[in-house]
């Protein structure tokens, strides 16, 4: 996919993972260690973390095409498309969380108890993950930002 109505898809995908992945790993941390949460949302989480794996790929591969599409890049658009390609890594992990969460609250839900161990366990990595992923995204997103409109004066 190269274009969507004459636009670039990468410039209208790019909008669904930036609001998909901090989304999903706010939600997924919520879910985490808030066990009310979890009963409400955790589905919710697993969905918009595949979803968000599905789109990450399509994503790259549509940014590709336009740093292709232009013959000479500056250091920060390349900045940007490095840093781009490693956003699957992080769609993976976002899911892998979301699962964690899920089996929490599947395990929680069969035997009315989880051990503690576990709970902390998945916490922990819901909110290393989901912090690790939120500031990737704000990585990639500045990089093409500025490479887009230059710096940003304050």
């Amino acid at each position: 996919m190269t274009t969507v109505a004459g636009l670039p898809a990468h410039a209208l995908l790019v909008h669904a993972i930036v609001v998909l992945a901090p989304l999903t790993a706010l939600l997924g941390i919520l879910c985490a260690v808030w066990p009310a949460a979890r009963r409400r949302f955790v589905w919710l989480v697993v969905s918009f973390a595949a979803v968000n794996l599905v789109l990450t790929p399509l994503t790259t591969s549509a940014g590709e095409w336009l740093y292709n599409s232009f013959p000479t890049h500056s250091a920060i658009l390349e900045t940007h498309e490095e840093r781009g390609e490693t956003m699957i890594y992080f769609s993976i992990a976002l899911l892998v969380m979301a699962l964690a969460v899920a089996f929490l609250h599947v395990r929680t839900v069969r035997s009315d108890a989880t051990p503690k161990l576990t709970a902390v366990v998945v916490t922990v990595v819901a909110v290393v993950i989901g912090v690790a992923t939120t500031v990737q995204v704000v990585r990639i997103g500045h990089a093409g930002t500025e490479a887009k409109w230059g710096v940003i004066s304050e």
